[in-house]
């Protein structure tokens, strides 16, 4: 067992708060975690928690809370551009018999705020506003230095600093950057009291697809008293460069237009699903527009005394719904994985890589191919597009494929059982 007995955490948000938890309770390393922005960020949209996420936050102590604050989600229902329901099914059937654990979706701020309360009854100090500007290793410790001029020292350094890790740009693999996948979204949530009455009767993950992309309404909100929704959609990279400034520019662009083109996408959605949506879209003041980006896959995870972790390690494109759930399981199997006696540090992180490696690269080949559904498409594609979901929730249903476990096989898996 290696012998660690400190470690840095850089990042504090989910993966990076989950695993200065779970190393502190199950291994008693001393975490000390460390978090670029001044106070906890309140961005960000809704989290889809399957399963395989919701049982391990269940041993990390956190699922009572967030059994309190997310909508638990059993049904998804597809609609076409014209708002004629396609079909409704329940694509955690199985996997909630076998776990005991369904789906979930938490605004992100909540999760937050969760993690944050088990983080500080723990005892783990969290420091904001430091941002890392070197990594330096010698025989004995790694050294994190800070642009303020602090520096501390560890056994073992976590980058769980997301896409843009500074752990990794500046230490663990400076080459491997993050690349646009080529949609985008924009986001907002919703009050039910300021909508439709019939919107407070929502408890389904709702999409509607049409040839321009997804757009999507569900609860995030145990009450049922708020709405997410998003538009996934195709936009190219702006035309003149691209740069921060160029997306910026774009930015402001996508956000000053959303109802125009939201509007105009939903004008043949009709029914009550498509009449909805509409008033939603109407009644929303303000969105959050981002590129969805992700990090080349077969890049390095580790150096020396740092792992990567998360987002920092694999980011991909959300159409898996896996992002959290997969920090997850980085953190409970690094615990494991530090508590073998025969291991070196450098046989940790050869065996997180040959375990994690090859379920990460499927999640991410899925969100790729899930994300093309969201591209752009003519008439007969749409058509096409629309039969196919029709016909695939048809032969789950008249089956009930779903109830045997058809494509949720992923979703019981467990972490803790892996052989190490």
């Amino acid at each position: 067992m290696p012998d660690i007995r400190k470690a840095l955490v850089i990042g504090a948000g989910p993966a990076g708060l989950a695993a200065a938890i779970q190393l502190k309770r199950k291994n008693g390393i001393s975490c000390t975690v460390y978090e670029i922005h001044q106070e906890p960020t309140t961005l960000g949209g809704a989290i889809g928690i399957p399963s395989n996420g919701l049982r391990l936050l269940d041993r990390l102590g956190v699922y009572e809370p967030l059994f309190g604050l997310a909508a638990n989600t059993v049904n998804t229902v597809a609609y076409s551009s014209k708002g004629i329901e396609l079909g409704e099914i329940d694509l955690w059937y199985w996997a909630r018999e076998k776990t005991g654990y369904g789906f979930m979706r938490v605004m992100r701020t909540d999760l937050q705020n969760m993690m944050l309360d088990a983080v500080l009854k723990e005892g783990i100090q969290i420091h904001y506003g430091k941002k890392m500007v070197s990594v330096e290793e010698n025989d004995s410790e790694v050294i994190a230095t800070f642009s303020d001029g602090t520096k501390d020292t560890a056994d073992l350094l976590l980058g769980c600093d997301g896409i843009h890790s500074s752990v990794r740009t500046l230490y663990v693999d400076p080459q491997a950057e993050p690349e646009y996948s080529g949609l985008s979204a924009v986001f907002s949530f919703i009050h039910t009291s300021d909508i439709l009455p019939t919107a407070s009767t929502i408890r389904d993950m709702c999409g509607i697809l049409t040839p321009d992309g997804v757009v999507g309404l569900m609860p995030c909100t145990a009450s049922g008293d708020t709405l997410f929704w998003l538009f996934s959609y195709e936009v190219p990279v702006p035309a003149v460069d691209n740069t921060q400034d160029a997306w910026e520019e774009r930015r402001k662009a996508e956000v000053e237009g959303f109802k125009i083109t939201l509007l105009r996408i939903l004008h043949d959605a009709q029914g009550e699903f498509g009449t909805l949506l509409k008033q939603v879209v109407r009644t929303t003041e303000t969105v959050q527009f981002y590129p969805v980006s992700r990090l080349p896959l077969g890049r390095k995870w580790s150096k020396g005394r740092c792992l990567l972790l998360g987002d920092a390690a694999h980011a991909m494109q959300p159409h898996a719904g896996q992002g959290t759930s997969l920090a997850m399981e980085d953190v409970f199997l690094l615990s494991r994985l530090l508590q073998v006696h025969s291991y070196t540090l450098s046989d940790v992180f050869g065996k997180f890589d040959e375990i994690r490696r090859p379920r990460v690269e499927k999640f991410y080949k899925l969100a790729l191919i899930n994300g093309e559904r969201r591209k752009r498409t003519g008439p007969w594609a749409q058509w096409f597009k629309e039969l196919a979901f029709w016909a695939a929730i048809w032969v789950l249903r008249s089956t009930n494929l779903h109830k045997w476990g058809f494509g949720q096989g992923d979703l019981v898996y467990d972490v803790d059982d892996v052989v190490i």
